[in-house]
């Protein structure tokens, strides 16, 4: 096959996968903007086209590793016990507002280990990725480059993002909320945002976006809190 972007043919087939799901979903956002009037229909509407996702992207997973498991929010499907997919879809409270900011994050793991991850925004169709060892990096219509964490530490100077529910104190000069967590992890890896707190979070979200960031040199922990950094912020 011919490669699309810089990397392995498994990847490059599960970025495929991707970009078949994500035409469905384009459309899916194109209805959904329509059910503004009802907001239980369009979180209705989002669900289903959740579990559309699933469906339709395992068949072409499945092309890439057959013995594979599959990791969801809603499904926990078995296989070799060796390799699993996990896939979620990061920022369904935007898509059920109409907002475009939301993202298919897909990861392979082999053994407990992260190998492939992609993050997708299908509006705007921007790929963030990594293989471990290999580099993170961006891929879209109009831009191709390696990505590398900020190297910003002074308080002041900092934008960070946050996805929490309590009233603690924010650090840094600069603060964003953008409900999309695996975006908010692309963009750490991206240099975007030097820092990223939240609460706990379903790991089919991040596990894609956490290779991706220490690929790209950033530092991530995952206790009480989830704290992506770019390494140099203490936080």
């Amino acid at each position: 096959m011919d490669l699309l972007i810089k990397g392995s043919t498994e990847l490059n087939k599960m970025f495929m996968a991707l970009q078949r799901t994500a035409s469905g979903l384009r459309h899916d956002f194109g209805e959904v903007e329509s059910l503004q009037q009802s907001l239980r229909g369009a979180k209705d509407f989002v669900q289903k086209a959740s579990r559309r996702i699933e469906e339709s992207i395992l068949s072409d997973l499945l092309l890439v590793r057959p013995s594979a498991g599959l990791l969801t929010p809603n499904v926990s499907q078995e296989g070799d016990g060796r390799d699993e997919f996990v896939l979620a879809l990061s920022g369904a409270a935007n898509f059920v507002r109409g907002n475009p900011h939301f993202a298919i994050s897909l990861a392979l793991r082999s053994n407990d280990e992260t190998k492939i991850a992609l993050v997708y925004s299908p509006i705007d169709e921007r790929l963030y990725y990594a293989e471990a060892g290999r580099g993170a990096y961006v891929f879209s219509a109009y831009h191709s480059a390696k990505l590398k964490v900020s190297n910003l530490s002074e308080e002041s100077d900092l934008m960070i993002a946050y996805n929490v529910s309590d009233n603690r104190k924010m650090i840094g000069a600069n603060h964003r909320c953008t409900g999309c967590p695996a975006l908010d992890l692309a963009w750490v890896a991206a240099g975007k945002f030097d820092a990223f707190i939240s609460d706990a979070l379903d790991y089919a979200e991040i596990a894609a976006g956490d290779l991706i960031v220490r690929e790209a040199g950033g530092k991530i922990e995952m206790s009480a809190d989830l704290i992506v950094t770019n390494g140099k912020v203490n936080l």
